[in-house]
C-alpha cells in the first residue's frame, strides 16, 4: 500500500478514538475491525458500528441471532485482544484492535482460511513482511499483549511514523477556515478576480545568488479550492499539541435511566451544557410577505465538525444579544461564543433591517 495513504488513514482513524476516549468517561469503541472502517472516493475514513456499553441497549432484538454474532466473531476474533471478555473494556481494547486493523492496510489482507478465525500464524507472517522499522514499531506497540503497555490514541498520533511539522500551507487552510465566517461566502472567488498573475506572491532572497520567486500564475487555484475542502472535510486533521480536554458526554449516554416506578412527578429537566466551541457561523434573513416578519437561518459548524443549522421568525422585540443568551441557555452554543453569536447577528440584522438609501 501507499505509504502516504496509509499514515492519512491511520490519522484519521487515531483521531477519531482520540476524541472518543477523551470524553469523561471515556467512549470505547469495542468493534474496530476492517468491516466497521469506511473510506469514501475521496480518502476520507469514517469508524462504524459502535458497540459501547451506552448503546447496546439500542441494538434491535434481530440483531442478536447467536448464530450471526459466532460467526462474526469467528471471522474478526484476531480484532480483539487476548483480555476481550475477561475484564471490563477500557481504551486499551480500542487501541489493539487498531493495530491490526493498520496492520491488514499495511499488508493489503492477512490470509484467512473462509469464514474461520485469521490464525496467529498469518498475523505473525504478516508483521514481519513490514519493511519499515517505524511502521513495524508502531504496529507491535498497538499489539502488545499487556494491555497497560499499549500507547493511547493520543499518543500513538506522534509517533514518529505518522507525525510531521506541519506545513504553512495546512496551518492556513485550517485558521482560514476557522475563521470563514468573518468573511463573506464567495470571498476566494472574488479575491482571486482581483489578482495580478504576474505579481510576485513569496520570494526568497539568497546572498551572492538570483532570488527564487514565485508568481499567482504558478498557482492552480483548482487544486487550491480542493485542498481547502479536503481540510474542510476533516481529511486533513491537525494534531493536537496540548493534551486533550475532556468532552462531556450528552446527559442521555452518561447517566443511566432512571427507574419509572421511583418517578412520582414529571419534573423539568435541565437544558445540556453545550461544550463544543463554534468555529464557522453562517446566517441568511428572508422577509416572510404573509406574515410581514424576518425569517432567520442559521448555520453554525462545530469544532467536531458538526453542523447545526437553526430556523427561528424573529419577532419586533428580538435582540441580538437576547437571541445569543437563548441559544445558551438552551444548550446550542458554548457560553464563551455568545458575544461574538450576538456581534455576527447585530451585523446581519443590520444589513437587512436597515433601510435602502
Amino acid at each position: 500500500m501507499n505509504a502516504r495513504a496509509w499514515k492519512r488513514w491511520c490519522t484519521q482513524i487515531l483521531s477519531a478514538l482520540s476524541f472518543l476516549h477523551s470524553c469523561d468517561p471515556p467512549i470505547i469503541h469495542g468493534n474496530l475491525t476492517s468491516d466497521t472502517v469506511f473510506i469514501q472516493h475521496n480518502g476520507l475514513i469514517k469508524i462504524g458500528s459502535v458497540w459501547h456499553r451506552v448503546f447496546a441497549n439500542a441494538i434491535p432484538d434481530d440483531l442478536r441471532s447467536p448464530i450471526r454474532i459466532e460467526r462474526e466473531e469467528q471471522r474478526n476474533l484476531h480484532f480483539f485482544p487476548p483480555e476481550y471478555g475477561h475484564v471490563a473494556d477500557g481504551t486499551a481494547v480500542d487501541i489493539f484492535s487498531f493495530g491490526m486493523c493498520a496492520l491488514e492496510m499495511a499488508v493489503l489482507e492477512i490470509q484467512s482460511n473462509g469464514d474461520s478465525r485469521v490464525s496467529e500464524e498469518a498475523i505473525a507472517r504478516a508483521r514481519h513482511s513490514l519493511d519499515d522499522p517505524n511502521m513495524r514499531d508502531f504496529i507491535l506497540g498497538c499489539l502488545l499483549l499487556n494491555p497497560d503497555k499499549r500507547p493511547t490514541a493520543h499518543n500513538l498520533l506522534f509517533h514518529q511514523v505518522l507525525f510531521e511539522v506541519h506545513s504553512l500551507k495546512l496551518l492556513a487552510a485550517h485558521c482560514f477556515i476557522n475563521n470563514q465566517y468573518l468573511m463573506p461566502e464567495n470571498v476566494v472567488e472574488e479575491k482571486t478576480k482581483e489578482l495580478d498573475l504576474n505579481m510576485v506572491m513569496a520570494e526568497i532572497r539568497r546572498e551572492g545568488r538570483p532570488a527564487v520567486q514565485w508568481r499567482y500564475s504558478e498557482v492552480s487555484f483548482l487544486e487550491l479550492d480542493k485542498f481547502l475542502e479536503d481540510v474542510r472535510n476533516g481529511i486533513y486533521p491537525l494534531m493536537n499539541f496540548a493534551a486533550t480536554r475532556p468532552q462531556l458526554l450528552p446527559r442521555a449516554l452518561s447517566q443511566p435511566q432512571e427507574d419509572p416506578q421511583k418517578a412520582k412527578t414529571p419534573t423539568p429537566e435541565p437544558f445540556d451544557v453545550e461544550t463544543r466551541k463554534v468555529v464557522q457561523m453562517q446566517c441568511s434573513m428572508e422577509m416572510n410577505e404573509e406574515k410581514a416578519q424576518w425569517h432567520l437561518t442559521l448555520l453554525l459548524t462545530l469544532e467536531d465538525k458538526l453542523h447545526r443549522q437553526l430556523s427561528y421568525d424573529l419577532l419586533p422585540t428580538d435582540s441580538s444579544k437576547g437571541l445569543a443568551s437563548e441559544l445558551v441557555h438552551y444548550g446550542f452554543i458554548h457560553e464563551d461564543d455568545c458575544e461574538m453569536l450576538a456581534n455576527f447577528l447585530e451585523n446581519a440584522f443590520h444589513k437587512h433591517r436597515s433601510p435602502p438609501l
